[in-house]
């Protein structure tokens, strides 16, 4: 009976220490992210509508749903194709989000602002996810159907029509200033947001016809260092304008899982295809990270373990290796959608691929987490949701220790103090106890 009470003491001081550090989530958490794509009602919403309850109800499930996963981060994708799902001066709302372009939501309903305040009030972080240079994702049709007012019509000589879609021409200045202005608008009327990340859709291919801006701009340089810079210089920028704004948001980028095949440069992985996003994109990830242009990237690993052409393991270790010395974090982007697709590969109807990838992830030092494309295929598949589930289950959501955050001001400092103290006491007991 005497050892009962010492047990009943210690389960509740470290459940009071643990839901007192547990407030405040510490920096080196490993990311457990999911993307939630807009474009093509592929996660939300469902289908367009104006309904501002049907839309809050829609994000209200996804957000438990990533939450009842073991997930921490949200990436909303809120710039899709040269729209917005929020209230924007400066793109129109988008008809993947109502329907048409330019029709709001009903009764002034506000998605990002709604999203932002569901995920912080579950523990969850929501970036805003960007697609740069994409104007339309429809053909000419929906190019065509756009209204006078909108900035591609407005500015129709920034841009490129290219296999039958249009996207903005990166080495025009004014663009650079364009998208730049989008990112100021949504730092300044969300200044809770955790992050902007972009994807990995640059240049759309290598003949892409942008002969006259490089003429009047290339500077000297041959047209593919050209198109790259002008890709880091659009990083660079939203860089710079993200940590003067928030200094507590993070910038970062999901450029393709092959930078460069050794084959083409000494520099690249030993793998054969992925559709390099050095030479057909024109984003030098490497730079980036060499620079600090980014706090974080992403590669889209979406090959599996043992892939002859692209390795999931192969590709890991070459972006391990290239942020190691760096304070730019890696993050490894996986083919959730892939897991039970039967036009996959045999590995990928294998139950336990994807916890072979976060098991392999997790023996990296330099891999601080994985993100999951899409939300939808985690709603969809019940075997990876499972197996996502079980895994985060089984692992520690953070450090063992976990620094306690300065006081701001006499609750705080108390709340710090009791923290502390009671987290000591129930070492003290466990250790009397053993």
């Amino acid at each position: 009976m005497k050892k009962r009470i010492p047990a009943l003491i210690l389960t509740l001081c470290l459940l009071l220490s643990t839901a007192a550090y547990a407030a405040a989530p510490s920096s080196d958490e490993r990311m457990r992210g999911v993307w939630v794509s807009s474009v093509f009602n592929l996660d939300y919403p469902a289908k367009p509508t104006t309904d501002a309850a049907a839309l809050r109800k829609q994000a209200d499930t996804v957000l438990d749903n990533v939450q009842s996963l073991g997930l921490n981060t949200v990436f909303l994708q809120v710039h899709p194709s040269t729209d917005a799902l929020y209230p924007s001066k400066i793109y129109p709302w988008s008809r993947f989000l109502t329907g048409s372009v330019g029709t709001a939501p009903a009764g002034g309903f506000d998605p990002l602002r709604y999203w932002i305040d569901g995920a912080h009030a579950r523990g969850l972080e929501l970036h805003a996810w960007l697609n740069p240079y994409r104007v339309t994702t429809g053909k000419k049709a929906e190019w065509d159907a756009l209204p006078a007012s909108h900035p591609a019509k407005q500015h129709a000589d920034w841009v490129v029509p290219y296999n039958g879609n249009y996207y903005w021409n990166p080495g025009i200045p004014g663009v650079v200033d364009l998208l730049e202005s989008g990112v100021r608008e949504i730092l300044d009327n969300y200044p809770d947001v955790d992050g902007i990340h972009m994807d990995d859709y640059f240049y759309p291919g290598t003949t892409f016809d942008d002969t006259a801006a490089y003429s009047t701009y290339g500077g000297g340089l041959n047209l593919a260092d050209w198109r790259r810079a002008n890709v880091n210089t659009l990083v660079s920028r939203i860089d710079t304008l993200v940590h003067q704004k928030n200094p507590n948001a993070s910038f970062g980028i999901s450029p393709s899982g092959v930078w460069e095949n050794r084959s083409a440069d000494p520099r690249g992985s030993a793998t054969s295809g992925g559709n390099p996003s050095y030479s057909k994109a024109y984003a030098d990830t490497l730079t980036w990270i060499r620079q600090g242009m980014v706090d974080y990237v992403c590669p889209q690993i979406y090959w599996y373990i043992g892939q002859s052409a692209a390795d999931y393991a192969v590709l890991t270790d070459w972006w391990a290796n290239a942020v190691k010395g760096t304070d730019v974090k890696l993050y490894i982007g996986e083919a959730a959608y892939k897991y039970g697709d039967p036009s996959q590969a045999a590995a990928w109807q294998t139950p336990g691929e994807l916890t072979r990838h976060l098991q392999l992830s997790a023996t990296r030092a330099e891999v601080s987490g994985n993100i999951f494309f899409s939300y939808g295929s985690l709603r969809d598949k019940g075997t990876v949701a499972s197996e996502i589930r079980t895994y985060y289950a089984s692992q520690p959501t953070a450090p063992e220790t976990t620094p306690t955050p300065p006081a701001t001001d006499d609750k705080s400092a108390q709340l710090a103090g009791m923290t502390s103290y009671l987290h000591t006491l129930a070492l003290f007991l466990q250790s009397i106890l053993r």
